[in-house]
């Protein structure tokens, strides 16, 4: 499934350089996507570059990412059909908390998630 592969490309690349690193499926609650990846960085730059080499990563693999990043929202956040990544500094990450937002979704392990 293409999703599938999306959300496993982009957390293995996030947990390059990433920190806290969660695959949540939210296929099942809702219709706006299928996997969420979420990970923090150390800064806004960090925030950036992770994003720009997730979406690079994708690319290489045939996957046009979009980026959807709001302007009122400090993170680098862009989807592509049913796979959505958020990249956040640390304190912005608690402050949208978006585990406890879609906790009627499926956190996964992401070991698992990578090996399956």
């Amino acid at each position: 499934n293409r999703e599938l592969e999306m959300a496993k490309l982009a957390a293995a690349h996030l947990m390059e350089k990433g920190k806290d690193i969660k695959v949540i499926d939210i296929h099942e609650v809702s219709v706006i996507a299928d996997y969420f990846v979420i990970a923090s960085a150390s800064n806004q730059n960090q925030v950036q570059a992770m994003v720009d080499n997730v979406d690079e990563t994708l690319g290489r693999a045939g996957f046009e990412a979009k980026q959807i990043r709001e302007p009122e929202t400090p993170a680098g956040s862009y989807g592509l059909g049913d796979m959505i990544v958020h990249v956040f500094d640390e304190e912005n990450r608690l402050f949208y908390d978006l585990e406890r937002i879609w906790r009627d979704g499926k956190v996964l392990d992401v070991n698992e998630f990578l090996e399956k």
